[in-house]
């Protein structure tokens, strides 16, 4: 079987999350307007691909993953009208989306791109929704979410079972911002190896390593990354869209991206949809640490207080278990069991 070399490319591909993995950093409540604008901009500045949806994707707006102040429909309809040149990706998680509830009403406004996502050792639970949109004529991809809970032969045989049901690409999901660059390496050495379709990398910056483990990925054979304004995501953020393009840029990669307009791209991001730019927090640092998904922090620091116990140990603890996105409910059961032990050790 011939293999790539994708380590020779120095095309990569782009693709903005903002307006979906960014909708985690303001509770899902992005609106029309910002919805507009950044999609006008990101046009401009040539943005090859523009994400839109609830931060969890379709279908995922619900009392426990957070309501979406935009129903699905009316966030895509919005940035169909204003990309052109760009095109407008979805994201759903297999087990939440459905084709008939979401994916079919999404290719029937126009979306362009469909990623599919699943814990990293879970391809097979995708095979219906990337049939679907490979059958429609959309460009499908997989997305291989907590990818550091699996090793390099691990996730080269979940990629081949994606592209078995008609992905055209995969793309490892930091989901924790726990990855070094040496792991991201040899992930994707053994990828460029043995997967035939083209693999991405999707970062977070927990530990302050989403740009270097992004061009670590690349110097590996990665040939899509993913990158929001300003890091705008969940957690710490995402590797900052416009640092990518500038590194790469130097580099001596090819993005197709004006490196002006994204930067004002960025500022407009940061004027129009953030309350405030991310950082690393310190319960962030321990999310990266421990291997917890981002879009735990902001209950683990809500239920943390409400039973007193301090959020970091409830971070170590749901590491230990090794909890993935959709077990909220394991921290309360932590943090009951942190408040117990607590109340013991102080009767002692």
């Amino acid at each position: 079987m011939h293999k790539m070399d994708w380590a020779a490319m120095t095309e990569i591909h782009i693709y903005d999350p903002t307006l979906r993995d960014g909708n985690h950093a303001v509770q899902h409540q992005l609106n029309a307007a910002q919805i507009k604008s950044y999609c006008v901009a990101a046009e401009a500045a040539g943005i090859p691909t523009v994400e839109v949806g609830h931060g969890n994707g379709l279908g995922a707006s619900s009392l426990q993953m957070g309501r979406s102040l935009l129903p699905d429909q009316r966030m895509i309809e919005v940035a169909r009208a204003h990309l052109k040149n760009s095109k407008l990706g979805v994201f759903t998680i297999a087990g939440w989306g459905t084709v008939r509830k979401n994916l079919r009403p999404a290719v029937d406004a126009g979306v362009d791109v469909i990623r599919v996502g699943c814990h990293c050792t879970e391809a097979d639970t995708t095979a219906g929704l990337i049939s679907f949109a490979k059958d429609q004529g959309k460009a499908a991809y997989g997305c291989l979410m907590m990818s550091h809970m699996a090793d390099g032969k691990t996730l080269a045989r979940e990629c081949s079972k994606m592209q078995s049901y008609g992905a055209q690409g995969v793309v490892l999901m930091d989901s924790a911002g726990t990855h070094l660059p040496e792991e991201v390496s040899a992930k994707f050495e053994i990828l460029s190896a043995e997967v035939e379709i083209p693999v991405g990398f999707h970062a977070h910056n927990n530990l302050g390593l989403a740009i270097a483990n992004s061009i670590a990925a690349v110097r590996a054979g990665a040939l899509i990354l993913d990158g929001t304004a300003r890091g705008f995501g969940a957690g710490a953020g995402n590797a900052q869209l416009e640092v990518i393009v500038g590194v790469l840029q130097k580099l001596g990669y090819e993005t197709h991206i004006d490196l002006y307009k994204v930067l004002d791209l960025s500022d407009l991001a940061e004027k129009r949809i953030m309350k405030q730019v991310p950082y690393i927090r310190p319960t962030s640092l321990v999310s990266g640490m421990a291997g917890v998904v981002s879009t735990m922090s902001k209950p683990v620091d809500r239920i943390s207080v409400q039973y007193g116990v301090d959020p970091r140990d409830v971070f170590f603890d749901l590491g230990k278990r090794s909890v993935v996105g959709g077990q909220e409910d394991i921290i309360i059961e932590v943090a009951v069991t942190l408040a117990e032990k607590r109340r013991q050790q102080g009767n002692s």
